[in-house]
């Protein structure tokens, strides 16, 4: 049976790259009652990894792996937002709302436009909430070096403040937050509710934001994106399951010898001692959180895959590096 014509809600979570955004999705989806979700991923990334981290409860959820979504926005984004609706409206799948994380290095003003002025996107959607997710641990330096992080909280209607149980209340990033965008308010990440993201905002104060936003491009709000130069990404991917060690070393060393320059890793790792259990892996700059182990691979790839978004790191070192280390690791046992 076919759905009636309705507008569909889209909420939008953005944030910097490891501000902790699918983190903050996958609990919100976990919560009864916000399971009719579609979920569009954006990543930026050789390989998508966010459609196998968000713990979700069906399988609408769409990888958009084409580059930021502001780079996409006049082509996939839009295509794939009415496509969905088209399908929704054939009976072919069911959610009540939409959800876009956006690529950490994503300029969300395009995607705004994009939502507000094409029209078989507002014949179909509306806009609920624009959510910022700022890191309490990286966000104040994140915020001085890098254009998109300021243009993420500038245009937010709801800034969440993720990372408070390692770093505290963070009273100057909050003053920061605060000062750029006054009439956001600055939610701590552990009382983010459904209601959070979900819940209308003023529509008239988002456009008003629009047109105050900082480090203004001069081109076309469609045009090319501007990302801060350098960054780049690659992906460390391989078919064999890797020592628990070696992993451990590859991550100190890159730690040590890399440090702000990393700006973000994230990977789903095939451990030798713990196979049919990968190892979730999350890092920013200096710190990594500890491995997590999930119960199964969450999708038929089984192969070990780490992505990088770093600054002027080559790309072949992650795995020239992970060589040698497996090679110390492997006369290591050998000579016990």
């Amino acid at each position: 049976m076919a759905f009636p014509p309705t507008v569909v809600p889209v909420s939008i979570v953005t944030g910097f790259l490891g501000s902790g955004k699918t983190t903050l999705i996958g609990r919100i989806l976990r919560t009864p009652g916000y399971a009719r979700t579609a979920v569009i991923v954006n990543e930026f990334g050789e390989v998508g990894l966010d459609h196998d981290l968000i713990a979700k409860s069906d399988e609408t959820l769409l990888s958009l792996t084409t580059g930021c979504l502001c780079c996409a926005v006049r082509g996939d984004l839009v295509e794939t937002l009415l496509d969905l609706y088209c399908r929704r409206d054939a009976g072919e799948i069911e959610f009540d709302r939409v959800l876009i994380e956006t690529s950490g290095l994503a300029d969300p003003a395009p995607i705004l436009h994009a939502l507000m002025t094409d029209p078989g996107v507002t014949q179909s959607y509306q806009i609920d909430s624009v959510i910022a997710v700022a890191d309490a641990v990286h966000g104040e330096g994140t915020l001085d070096r890098h254009t998109e992080a300021r243009r993420q909280a500038a245009l937010a209607d709801r800034l969440i403040l993720s990372k408070t149980d390692v770093a505290g209340d963070a009273p100057g990033l909050r003053a920061r937050l605060s000062a750029m965008n006054p009439g956001a308010p600055v939610i701590p990440s552990a009382d983010v509710t459904p209601d959070t993201l979900f819940t209308p905002s003023d529509p008239a104060a988002r456009a008003l934001r629009l047109t105050q936003l900082p480090d203004q491009p001069a081109a076309s709000p469609f045009g090319q994106a501007r990302h801060t130069d350098g960054i780049e990404t690659f992906v460390l991917q391989r078919d064999t399951p890797m020592p628990a060690l070696a992993l451990t070393l590859l991550l100190q060393a890159m730690t040590e010898h890399c440090g702000a320059r990393l700006l973000r890793v994230k990977g789903l790792v095939d451990i030798a001692e713990m196979l049919g259990r990968p190892a979730v892996i999350h890092g920013v700059q200096h710190v990594f959180s500890p491995p997590e182990f999930l119960d199964r691979w969450p999708s038929e790839d089984r192969t070990t895959r780490i992505v990088f978004i770093a600054r002027d790191i080559p790309r072949h070192f992650p795995a020239r590096l992970l060589a040698a280390i497996e090679a110390e690791v492997r006369d290591e046992i050998a000579s016990f």
